[in-house]
């Protein structure tokens, strides 16, 4: 690496054999011509959506009152580290998902459109509110955008009433005739990242055969060390660390992948065997995505719709698609709970580990902004109206957290698209059946 100017250019790269690795922001990236102020480098604003199926149990999601967020009803209770942060949305409606199936519950979430009813390649849905972000924010970055799944996502075949399969596993579109598939396997999101030079087998042998992606930067980045003060030095250190430790999460995964003679056909091979686990490294994968500003749109499907996956480890054996079909049924409703409780804690411990990283003159999750939801409200009804949403963003996204709103019934969600991407300084006058801009969701002196 070779740096001949005083102030270190934010998009610095150091660069191996088949690796990349991109930098945190830094102050040492500040202009030198300003460095005398001695502010922290201004950082970028950041979008992302998580998605949840088959809705959720509305009487334990749904907060107490309006307004002030005093008390967290139980499914998100695991919030409560970043509450200050979090703002509950209801009564929401996704018009265009009806009539109402689960396929059209995923393909209208993010773009709010009408999905055509097809079995075939003559697929037809929107533009995601995520593509439209990318197309702006995502142009200086190496990757626009990046789209993740838990599980193996086929994009052929018909999947449920009809609807081509497409519908259920693509939360990203980049144009009406365009899906974008997700991936599920952390180790190619690493490669994806941090891998440089050659096709796809030659960088996964090369990061493979490396032991270590920072093996190839020690000369450099103790070069690095040398340049930059002991704020950076610190920041340095956590974002190896972080590197290191989902390096070593991926490597645990593969071995125990070749010694396992029962493979999960919804998991791909050599991802991590328990659900929390292999969630916890595409967050993680998210945190140094952002954190190197490699991306600023992300977006994640926790897991797909008519998703039969069971869960021991939190008491609930049965798989979820046909007890999301609960009838009003306590029991089966009591179990819908504990897996929306399970799914938030994983959020959760995400959002917190934004919190701690640090990011300019805050944490990458003071200048995040992300949506985490379903496009089902009452599973057993196929509805998509009053729907589970939340947003959660930091002190310099402007978002009022803390908060219950409550809004007229049947408010589009697109509303809200509308207005995560104005946040993020993407200004449209309106997106699909959108009527306006949700106006008190953010400060507006803290605005673009």
């Amino acid at each position: 690496m070779f740096i001949t100017k005083k102030a270190i250019p934010r998009r610095t790269f150091l660069k191996g054999a088949q690796a990349a690795l991109a930098l945190p922001l830094l102050d040492a990236m500040i202009p030198a011509a300003t460095a005398w102020a001695r502010t922290p480098a201004k950082p970028v604003p950041r979008l992302g959506f998580v998605y949840i199926p088959m809705g959720c149990d509305r009487a334990r999601w749904i907060p107490q009152g309006q307004g002030e967020l005093r008390e967290l009803p139980p499914i998100l209770a695991a919030l409560q580290p970043v509450k200050d942060q979090v703002t509950v949305i209801t009564n929401t409606r996704l018009q265009n998902a009806y009539p109402g199936t689960h396929d059209t519950a995923n393909s209208t979430f993010l773009s709010a459109a009408f999905a055509k009813h097809t079995d075939s390649s003559d697929y037809f849905s929107g533009t995601t509110v995520d593509q439209i972000a990318a197309k702006e924010i995502g142009r200086e970055t190496q990757l626009a955008s990046l789209e993740l799944a838990m599980d193996l996502n086929p994009l052929a075949g018909v999947c449920n009433n009809g609807y081509a399969c497409v519908y259920q596993n693509c939360l990203s579109w980049s144009s009406p005739t365009t899906p974008l598939p997700s991936e599920a396997h952390p180790r190619i999101v690493f490669e994806r990242l941090f891998g440089e030079g050659g096709n796809a087998s030659e960088r996964r042998s090369g990061l493979r055969n490396r032991g270590s992606l920072l093996d190839s930067f020690s000369v450099d980045i103790a070069r690095l060390k040398q340049r930059v003060g002991v704020p950076d030095r610190v920041r340095l250190d956590q974002y190896l660390d972080s590197i290191r430790e989902v390096e070593r999460e991926i490597e645990r995964a593969e071995h125990a992948a070749t010694d396992s003679r029962m493979p999960d056909l919804d998991r791909p091979v050599g991802v991590p065997a328990e659900f929390a686990d292999h969630a916890k490294l595409l967050f993680d994968l998210q945190v140094l995505a952002f954190q190197a500003d490699i991306t600023r749109v992300v977006t994640f499907q926790l897991t797909r719709e008519q998703n039969n996956r069971t869960y021991p480890e939190i008491g609930v054996p049965d798989p979820h698609h046909p007890i999301s079909h609960h009838g009003g049924d306590p029991e089966k409703l009591a179990k819908i709970a504990k897996i929306n409780s399970f799914h938030v804690s994983l959020f959760s411990d995400f959002l917190q580990k934004m919190k701690a990283t640090p990011d300019g003159d805050g944490s990458l999750l003071d200048h995040s902004v992300y949506m985490y939801g379903s496009g089902m409200g009452n599973s057993s009804l196929h509805d998509h109206d009053n729907l589970p949403i939340l947003v959660v963003g930091g002190a310099g996204t402007g978002l009022k957290g803390g908060r219950h709103i409550k809004y007229e019934k049947g408010t589009p969600l697109a509303n809200l698209h509308l207005t995560l991407l104005d946040r993020v300084g993407v200004h449209l006058d309106s997106f699909v059946d959108s009527t306006g801009k949700i106006e008190d969701l953010f400060d507006p002196v803290a605005l673009n």
